[in-house]
């Protein structure tokens, strides 16, 4: 462990690089924790993201940045780990009606499990995560009934939480909020949206669709926010 980051608030922030995990970023550190990040390598197929997280966690004076493969690729079933077809151009109302092609069985439940066993090895009681309740894309694991079932289950299924009686806490700041309000969060805490990414499908070149709807949710709530998203897009000038 780093001498500078003795008696600090540690907490692991899960961080793929994207808007909402970027702001969650600099959420923690705004509130004084040493931050533990963590990434993976999932077989999906935007996988620009984890250089946009690596840059994040360098700019944002993370306490160290883990990343750790996984192949769900293997056991597919989501368009962004397999040949399925991303959805585009879907309307918000269609976004809101079941659960997209994007969704990956079982993400959030590995990505907090690993987050969960590497806070007890570093001694954080804190998780952060960026899922929202809001402009979520029906994803059934960004609820926050699902959040506080998984809290429940860290207790019980870790030492710190059976011996030390320790709590762990999966910090959602971003769980009722807008696109709109999160970029204006971000935004108020210096993070550079120009260095992230949230397509779904971007092309050889990483650049974003533009149609997708991440891509989709992204734009609207720039657009929301008076700000122009500084990210190119395929098709857009």
């Amino acid at each position: 462990m780093e001498e500078k980051n003795r008696g600090e608030k540690k907490a692991v922030v899960l961080l793929s690089g994207g808007l909402d995990s970027t702001t969650i970023l600099a959420i923690a550190k705004d509130a004084g924790f040493a931050c533990y990040c963590l990434s993976f390598q999932y077989g999906q197929r935007q996988a620009i993201e984890l250089e946009r997280a690596k840059e994040a966690s360098d700019k944002l004076g993370a306490a160290e940045h883990l990343v750790l493969a996984i192949d769900l690729d293997r056991i597919g079933g989501s368009a962004l780990t397999s040949n399925m077809q991303v959805p585009k151009g879907r309307s918000f109302a269609a976004m809101d009606a079941g659960i997209p092609q994007t969704y990956v069985p079982g993400r959030n439940t590995i990505f907090l499990a690993y987050g969960m066993a590497w806070a007890e090895v570093v001694g954080a009681d804190d998780i952060f995560i960026g899922v929202n309740a809001l402009d979520y894309s029906g994803y059934p694991d960004c609820r926050p009934e699902y959040i506080e079932a998984f809290e429940e289950m860290a207790r019980l299924a870790t030492r710190a939480g059976t011996e030390s009686k320790r709590t762990l806490r999966i910090q959602v700041p971003l769980l009722r909020c807008s696109k709109k309000e999160i970029i204006q969060k971000g935004m108020a805490l210096g993070v550079d949206y120009g260095a992230t990414h949230s397509c779904y499908d971007p092309g050889p070149d990483g650049m974003a669709c533009g149609r997708c709807d991440a891509c989709l949710l992204r734009l609207k709530g720039f657009a929301e926010a008076g700000i122009d998203d500084p990210l190119p897009y395929h098709g857009k000038g």
